[in-house]
């Protein structure tokens, strides 16, 4: 069962003492010593920690001294409960702290950003709108459906896609499980044995940014599916999620690269075979109110895959590269967004473009998104489907360490143009 486990400091003797019960803790007697705000929690049900102190000790001088840290660790089961617990509790990555010097030369950033008008977007827009369902009708629809997505994967390198098959009880319910998994303490979500997953699961900000426009403002856990369906791994309820999770979004990639290939002549074997679910990815994204405008959710990137299939929430801050601007993505409630990544636009030739996006922040309210990334194996090949070709061949591995490389050195992506003839 999820326990919260509550340690008020205090210069003085205290006692732990256990106890089982609905939540009913009530910090009005120490509210002069710490600040507190409410937070809901559903999906639980707690067991935590009261505070014995020697009855003797007045409450006043003791409240002077109250620090509240609060670990919340998930472990088995999670228990519908719509309770709210007024607590203090340090679930952000501590940005400001770790990037103070980039914040500090922030202003005359800030003038260069102005100069540039880096973050100057066109209205929100509508991306292409393709009802799958159509796949399923008769050959003239299902026909006209398939040019629907090859047409905006070579105009627009996205699209979004309703009737998809993921229903909105796993949408729904991958929301709320990596919304609890994201209000964690920092300092536990950070200890990779938390969810019992790989070392560097967890990510946060960006180590190798010199500026703020290099700066990420957002937190994320990077799980490859083999985690996901391992055993002992994550805990039940948020497996059993994912799994479903990625195992309805993991068919419907399959469909669209297979109809991608078809539309360019050629019905290849090669995603089948080279993408598995264990070469496959998820991310759980959240991107905390950011105090500054200057700085984004994500900064501008392509994707290094085949294929990305993005839920997101009805906050908004995508943005995506078409005609020579950045334009904003309307959210829209019914739809999964689909995007061109750079081996997919490497094997087409071109023809599929793998699109410049990234994600703004938002200064008041935070943003959900979930992704699945269709990847190949880290030896798979990548060549061209039609000569001549525009790049030369390359493996996966070979690709990954190149971005990898150039991150460091120039603290930005060049992907694809690395490998041209």
């Amino acid at each position: 069962m999820p326990f919260l486990q509550y340690k008020y400091h205090t210069p003085h003797p205290t006692f732990l003492l256990e106890h089982s019960s609905p939540l009913s803790l009530n910090p009005t007697p120490f509210s002069s010593g710490f600040s507190a705000h409410s937070l809901s929690f559903r999906h639980f049900t707690y067991r935590y920690f009261h505070i014995l102190f020697p009855t003797k000790l007045s409450v006043e001088p003791l409240a002077q001294h109250l620090q509240v840290v609060v670990h919340w660790c998930l472990k088995e089961e999670m228990v519908e409960s719509d309770t709210k617990l007024p607590f203090s509790m340090d679930s952000d990555p501590p940005f400001e702290e770790t990037y103070k010097t980039l914040f500090e030369n922030s202003i005359e950033e800030s003038k260069i950003n102005r100069a540039n008008q880096i973050l100057i977007t066109c209205e929100k827009c509508e991306l292409p709108l393709i009802d799958i369902g159509r796949l399923s009708m008769g050959e003239l629809e299902r026909e006209e459906c398939k040019k629907e997505i090859a047409r905006a994967s070579q105009e627009w390198g996205f699209f979004q896609v309703i009737n998809h098959g993921v229903s909105s009880e796993i949408l729904e319910d991958m929301r709320s499980k990596q919304m609890q998994v994201f209000k964690q303490p920092f300092r536990l979500k950070t200890n990779h044995q938390y969810l019992n997953l790989s070392a560097g699961c967890y990510r946060w900000g960006t180590p190798t940014a010199t500026c703020l426009s290099q700066l990420s403002w957002s937190e994320a856990f990077h799980i490859p599916l083999m985690d996901i369906s391992s055993s002992g791994g994550l805990p039940t309820t948020l497996s059993s999620t994912m799994g479903q999770f990625a195992a309805t979004v993991s068919d419907l990639a399959q469909r669209l690269v297979e109809i991608l290939a078809e539309e360019m002549g050629h019905k290849s074997t090669f995603f089948k075979e080279k993408c598995l679910p264990s070469t496959c990815y998820i991310r759980m994204n959240r991107y905390p109110p950011c105090p500054t405008s200057q700085i984004f959710g994500l900064m501008p990137h392509t994707d290094s895959d085949f294929l990305t299939i993005l839920h997101q929430d009805q906050v908004g801050g995508l943005q995506l590269v078409k005609d020579g601007r950045w334009i904003a993505v309307k959210p829209n409630p019914e739809a999964l967004i689909i995007n061109i990544g750079d081996l997919f636009q490497a094997w087409s030739n071109g023809v599929y473009k793998s699109v410049q996006h990234r994600v703004v922040t938002n200064q008041k309210v935070e943003r959900f998104s979930t992704a699945y990334f269709l990847c190949p194996s880290y030896d798979a090949v990548i060549e061209s489907c039609v000569e001549p070709s525009l790049y030369r061949k390359f493996s996966f591995r070979e690709f990954r360490q190149q971005v990898q490389e150039d991150v460091q050195k120039l603290g930005y992506k060049v992907g694809l143009p690395r490998f041209l003839v």
